[in-house]
């Protein structure tokens, strides 16, 4: 079928459409990882990438209210694409990944890496980071505690703390029940990970998510050095993210995603983020799943207006 062409409105710009890098600094840089062939379920993440950009374009760049109440226009800021990263997966593919995204990290404030499944955080992490590594921290919104050996989207936590970051900067959010195993958690809980499950979040209430992300950042900043934001969106309810493998009902809803992204992209010390397991092959019809996504790609941008 013949995509039908979106209307244009010279009053309406439309997202995406971002140019390639240039010498001066970027607000936001978009890096594709589209990792896949470790995937523990079959999976074709790796469309994902060039799924979001099509979906971006079905969105503008306006808050309708920003802190003044008057609508604010992001498409002011500075937001360059790095394209996709050629075969991410593997020892190779990883080195490839991990210099463009410390690459793109130079030349801009904030790194977006669209996944792919979760096997991108470990390089995207890692060249974020960059010398920073004693430092950094994690926060993953994430069903899932992704402790599993072997090399997979099921491990990318356990490889960062191999590599050699520090376990008690890691601060897992939304954690649900009967989608990870006791001896997983005990595992979190003996190498002092900070997990705030999926029952703690709902507790706190919609009031209550900003905490959620200020308290995780404090965690994970401790030491000074920079935060990755590891954005997994089978967190969500299977109703909104029916394109995610290991998506469940009784996740979060897609507004509280996209709220607790945005708080996290505000803070200064978020440095880099991943938005992964997102199959673009599996999705709905409407393309629910993947228009989430792209709108956690926008979460950022409106977080990094933020500030100032």
């Amino acid at each position: 079928m013949t995509p039908v062409p979106l209307p244009h409105d010279p009053l309406w710009p439309r997202a995406g459409g971002w140019p390639e890098p240039t010498p001066s600094r970027a607000d936001l840089a978009v890096l594709g990882v589209p990792t896949w062939r470790t995937s523990l379920s079959p999976t074709g993440a790796h469309a994902t990438p060039a799924a979001v950009r099509d979906a971006l374009r079905r969105y503008s760049p306006a808050l309708i209210a920003g802190p003044d109440g008057e609508p604010v226009d992001l498409g002011g800021l500075a937001v360059v694409d790095h394209g996709d990263v050629d075969e991410p997966d593997g020892p190779d593919g990883e080195a490839r990944a991990r210099a463009a995204v410390a690459a793109a990290a130079a030349g801009a404030n904030v790194v977006v890496a669209l996944g792919g499944d979760n096997a991108l955080t470990v390089p995207v992490a890692l060249g974020a980071w960059g010398d920073d590594l004693p430092a950094a921290g994690l926060v993953t919104l994430d069903a899932h505690h992704d402790l599993r050996d072997g090399v997979s989207n099921g491990s990318p936590v356990r490889r960062l703390i191999e590599a050699g970051l520090d376990p008690t900067r890691i601060v897992q959010v939304g954690i649900a029940d009967f989608a990870n195993s006791a001896a997983y958690a005990r595992q979190a809980r003996d190498l002092g990970i900070t997990v705030v499950t999926l029952d703690d979040v709902r507790r706190r209430g919609p009031g209550g998510l900003g905490d959620v992300v200020r308290e995780a950042l404090d965690v994970a900043g401790a030491a000074g050095g920079p935060v990755h934001l590891d954005v997994d969106v089978d967190v969500c309810d299977r109703s909104v993210a029916p394109g995610c493998p290991a998506s469940v009902p009784g996740g979060l809803a897609a507004w509280e995603l996209r709220a607790l992204v945005r708080a996290a992209a505000a803070d200064p010390r978020v440095r880099s983020v991943d938005v992964a397991e997102v199959d673009a092959t599996a999705d709905a019809p409407d393309g629910r799943t993947v228009r989430l996504a792209a709108l956690c790609v926008l979460e950022v941008l409106a977080g990094v207006a933020r500030r100032g």
